[in-house]
């Protein structure tokens, strides 16, 4: 494998160099060709990501082909003009110029994707990449096994693996890519794992998107429409079974609605899944056994006031919620990832930072108040991704704000013209005019000291 990883590099090097990639109408050209195959494949997708998981048909158009869709649209829409350079006002000290931003291709990119969001998180920073000017190995995620194949079919169908290839397989393959010398890795994943892929490309000094994770608080004040909160939050908890880095991982409530807020969550956890979840068409399952067994383990002593229900042969977690767990039990050490929603109650604003800052800056932050001053005290004095006022996940529904981590939630950004950026080194450029030329930065600088001081400072 390690010859066949160095033999598609260097034929990806090659076809970089013969500036292939360089040409706007070919990199539009793929991407429509890649809309149109998800098009005519999108059942076959959601097809793919039901038998790795059970993933709803809906919510599989939602969060993945119809997403990335949408994206596709976009992205080929304003390709052009974002590949133009970008002008930009000179400085008076290179009059007469004019001062332009370039935007470069980084090269051979190295993409690895989740198993989570299987499709969409894979074609996303790929058609970023590419529509910056790259070329691209994908390493799709083998937990995914039935969507990483169809991925490989797409991508076979419309990428010559000069400019895009497939490398499917396990943590082995992996290791073998990250020995390679790549010039822009983005990778999604976990926490320990950014970390060795951090650890891998640091001798090259390689340029890197690490979208990771974290314990995303979601802070419930007295104020807020508890109803609607946990209706919004039910959705958005269990979307995915609760797989999604972006989820709520754990309430943190006012104690005078908490009752309030328990009853309103079972009622429309019902409403969203019958009163037998395992049976519902709309609910999604665990991964795989690993992780089945990592969130039973959460399960262990703690008081469970709404589902619990388990199913290891089926993979199946109910929508669970904990009421009060310790901040040293196992099920608030980590991300959970998965079904289980912990509620903590707070009896004042005082009360709300030594648990958030019990943990590493977290991907995502929501909070639910309907005054506005509470709202923005929590939103700024805390560090996180990004996040919402009265909903969850719907920050990343817009393609005009970047979506990334902080610290150890992750580098880097990417959506809309924020992956195309991620994908392109900025090249600044000063062109300067010929027809004048001012000698006061020339030497002898006897007599100019004064007028360059006044100059500088005053411009």
């Amino acid at each position: 494998m390690d010859n066949k990883i160095s033999d598609l590099l260097t034929t990806q090097r090659s076809f970089f160099k013969e500036g292939k990639t360089q040409e706007v109408a070919l990199r539009i050209e793929k991407l429509k060709l890649l809309r149109s195959v998800i098009e005519v494949r999108e059942k076959e997708i959601c097809d793919a990501l039901y038998k790795d998981f059970k993933k709803p048909v809906f919510e599989s158009v939602l969060s993945e082909t119809g997403f990335i869709i949408s994206e596709l649209e976009y992205v080929i829409k304003r390709l052009k003009d974002w590949s133009k350079p970008e002008k930009i006002s000179s400085s008076w000290t290179n009059f007469p110029s004019s001062d332009y931003i370039y935007s470069e291709p980084y090269g051979t990119c190295l993409i690895i994707a989740p198993w989570n969001y299987p499709f969409q998180l894979a074609i996303s920073p790929i058609m970023g990449a590419i529509a910056a000017g790259n070329t691209v190995v994908l390493k799709p995620s083998e937990l995914a096994p039935h969507t990483s194949q169809i991925l490989a079919d797409i991508l076979e169908k419309v990428f010559d693996p000069a400019m895009l290839a497939v490398i499917q397989g396990g943590i082995p393959i992996s290791e073998e890519l990250l020995k390679e010398k790549w010039d822009y890795v983005f990778f999604t994943g976990s926490v320990p794992v950014g970390r060795i892929v951090a650890k891998a490309i640091a001798p090259h000094l390689t340029p890197s998107t690490l979208e990771l994770g974290g314990k995303n608080p979601c802070i419930i004040h007295s104020s807020a429409k508890v109803e609607l909160a946990a209706k919004r939050i039910v959705w958005g908890k269990f979307l995915n079974a609760g797989q999604t880095c972006i989820a709520p991982d754990y309430i943190l409530i006012d104690k005078s609605i908490k009752s309030n807020f328990i009853d309103a969550v079972k009622k429309e956890i019902t409403a969203a899944y019958g009163t037998n979840p395992e049976h519902s068409k709309d609910y999604a399952r665990i991964i795989n056994s690993k992780n089945f067994d990592r969130l039973s383990n959460m399960l262990l002593g703690e008081h469970c006031v709404a589902g619990g229900d388990l199913n290891a042969a089926d993979l199946f977690i109910s929508p669970s919620i904990i009421d009060e767990p310790s901040l040293e039990s196992k099920i608030m050490e980590d991300e959970i990832f998965g079904p289980l929603l912990p509620v903590i109650s707070y009896s004042n604003e005082t009360d709300i930072y030594p648990v958030i800052s019990n943990y590493a800056k977290p991907l995502a932050l929501y909070v639910f108040s309907e005054e506005n001053s509470f709202s923005e005290k929590i939103i700024k004095n805390y560090s996180f991704g990004g996040g919402a006022i009265n909903d969850v996940v719907v920050q990343v529904v817009n393609k005009k704000m970047p979506f990334g981590g902080v610290g150890n939630s992750g580098k880097g950004a990417y959506h809309g013209k924020f992956t195309f950026d991620t994908f392109s080194h900025k090249k600044s450029i000063t062109k300067r005019g010929t027809w004048l030329d001012v000698p006061l930065r020339y030497a002898p600088y006897t007599g100019k000291l004064g007028l360059i001081s006044k100059l500088i400072k005053k411009f």
